[in-house]
């Protein structure tokens, strides 16, 4: 794998502005999507998601910054070289896009002839990628008589078309509902690690980032306000946005309660062991549980828990150094 990454943005701004208004769309974004990952993009409506991924393809100009891929500067390509570069992005929608009036087949043939590929390999490459996205079947069939999350496939199979190093994937499973949305990201999944296609995916759903992605961006406002691996920043979620999107703590941390609590996060395998139990039974303090839930991410279960802070320090003590050589994160909240 190379030590460059896919593609890295550098210091990006975008303002869109007329004689009246002034909006910024993107306000220094920096980020880096390596060879071969998920990388997500995450953030509620109007952070800028969309912007950003049209500015990648270059559909929209910023107003300052870079978009490197493969170490070259996108925004300082000729026409020629743009377009080189365009067929190594597939790009998936949330609407679909297709021709309503082409079968199948010839939707995922589209790129194709725009390319001019031999009839015969191009022939060859639908009936792949068919087989690819599930659709042997439906190959004559019109978009029309296709359920939505087979008209998704189609889309993703026209992306695939042109052989691409990159899928940008804008809201790619909005439009669909939550079993459709399932199929459809273990699809990505699968063209990810079956292709070595790295994909980036926009998306305002953290369910979405928690089930494939293995590092996350969170955009707020048109900045990133958070960014690592998608477990640590669940695990340790400090910006006020990520706390919304992933749900891992109420958005007012418990106030009216009356005394400081501990946050505990069991991370992976010590969430199925029986650790408060222990607790209780090897340091003699009584835990009095005060909320609890269980999240699934990348194949791994997290337990979060709230428990009512224990007044004797000495006590505190005991507790935070029997979780923390448990391996479990302990945080405390609501500091009096």
């Amino acid at each position: 794998m190379s030590s460059v990454p896919l593609i890295q943005v550098n210091n990006l701004s975008k303002i869109f502005a007329d004689a009246d208004n002034k909006v910024i769309a993107l306000n220094d974004i920096s980020l880096k999507v390596n060879e071969g990952e998920i990388y997500g993009i995450v953030g509620m409506s109007g952070a800028g998601k969309s912007t950003l991924i049209r500015c990648i393809n270059r559909l929209d100009i910023p107003n300052q910054g870079e978009i490197l891929y493969r170490g070259q500067d996108i925004l300082r390509m000729n026409k020629k070289t743009l377009l080189q570069t365009r067929r190594k992005m597939g790009m998936i929608f949330q609407q679909f896009n297709l021709f309503m009036q082409r079968t199948i087949a010839e939707n995922i043939m589209y790129p194709l002839e725009i390319t001019r590929v031999p009839a015969k390999e191009a022939k060859e490459r639908v009936k792949k990628l068919l087989d690819i996205v599930g659709l042997q079947d439906k190959a004559d069939a019109y978009p029309a008589q296709l359920s939505g999350g087979q008209r998704q496939r189609v889309g993703i199979a026209r992306a695939l078309a042109c052989e691409p190093d990159l899928l940008l994937c804008d809201e790619a499973t909005s439009a669909l509902d939550p079993m459709t949305t399932q199929s459809i990201l273990s699809l990505l999944q699968d063209i990810n690690q079956r292709l070595g296609i790295t994909i980036l995916l926009i998306t305002h759903e953290m369910a979405v980032i928690r089930q494939i992605c293995h590092r996350v961006a969170i955009l707020d406002g048109g900045k990133v306000v958070e960014e690592g691996d998608v477990d640590e920043v669940f695990l340790n979620t400090k910006s006020e946005a990520g706390k919304r999107l992933f749900g891992v703590l109420p958005e007012t941390e418990m106030e009216d309660l009356g005394y400081p609590t501990l946050r505990i996060v069991f991370d992976g395998a010590a969430a199925e062991k029986p650790i408060i139990s222990r607790l209780s039974k090897e340091t003699g303090v009584n835990v009095n549980i005060l909320s609890a839930n269980i999240n699934h991410l990348q194949g791994k279960t997290y337990g979060q828990l709230i428990i009512q802070k224990p007044e004797d320090e000495n006590e505190v003590k005991a507790v935070t150094d029997f979780l923390l050589e448990e391996g479990v994160t302990v945080k405390e909240v609501n500091k009096q």
